[in-house]
């Protein structure tokens, strides 16, 4: 498989976030009244975006327009500040990309988080990489698993689509990468089950984040 651009999904794939998420979700949740949840839920609530995280969090009686509107700013400027509190790439990810770099690998983020908070994130955690592109959820623009993201991660770096591997941990990114017309590798160390990214139709499985050196 030749492969020049590597297009990473950020939260479960790169970055295991979930309790810097689940904290700061359930602080505000707290802070307003609402029941919290243990932090294993936060696994299938993530990955369609703030908004969604919101939703999915809030009692189902409670998941109205006006209070996802009122909460969801609360949980932006809390989360920005504890982002980085327990946060870290996941095992064997930032030695396995310098090979790959080194090699000639180009790489980009596509993710669903707030685009507002990852130049830093990957700056504090990849600062060996040279990330070529690093976009997360515009305003104005739709989040995964319209492909928009991706075309725009080609349109960027001039990749060809058959030089392009996506690399994802959930239904979603499967779908975002057939959608743009890309291959995919399923991340199975990241949030979501092997079954998931079998069912979801990914091209491959990864078992490991030093897999990549194989592909």
């Amino acid at each position: 498989m030749k492969i020049r651009l590597f297009i990473f999904d950020l939260d479960g794939t790169l970055l295991d976030s979930i309790d810097d998420i689940a904290l700061s979700m359930n602080h505000v949740l707290e802070k307003n009244g609402f029941p919290t949840h243990q932090r294993d839920a936060y696994y299938y609530f993530v990955g369609d975006g703030a908004r969604l995280l919101m939703e999915r969090a809030l009692p189902e009686s409670s998941r109205t327009a006006a209070q996802v509107d009122a909460l969801l700013p609360e949980f932006m400027a809390y989360y920005d500040l504890h982002k980085a509190d327990r946060t870290k790439p996941f095992d064997g990810l930032l030695p396995t990309m310098e090979k790959l770099q080194a090699a000639g690998a180009l790489f980009a983020v596509a993710s669903n988080k707030p685009h507002e908070v990852m130049p830093e994130l990957m700056r504090h955690y990849f600062p060996s990489i040279r990330f070529a592109v690093i976009l997360g959820h515009r305003k104005g623009h739709p989040i995964k698993p319209d492909p928009e993201i991706v075309h725009d991660i080609l349109a960027e770096t001039g990749a060809d689509r058959s030089d392009v591997l996506y690399v994802g941990d959930t239904a979603v990114d499967v779908r975002t990468a057939h959608a743009a017309g890309v291959r995919m590798a399923g991340a199975l160390w990241g949030f979501r089950t092997r079954q998931e990214l079998v069912d979801a139709g990914a091209d491959l499985l990864l078992e490991k984040p030093e897999s990549l050196l194989t592909v």
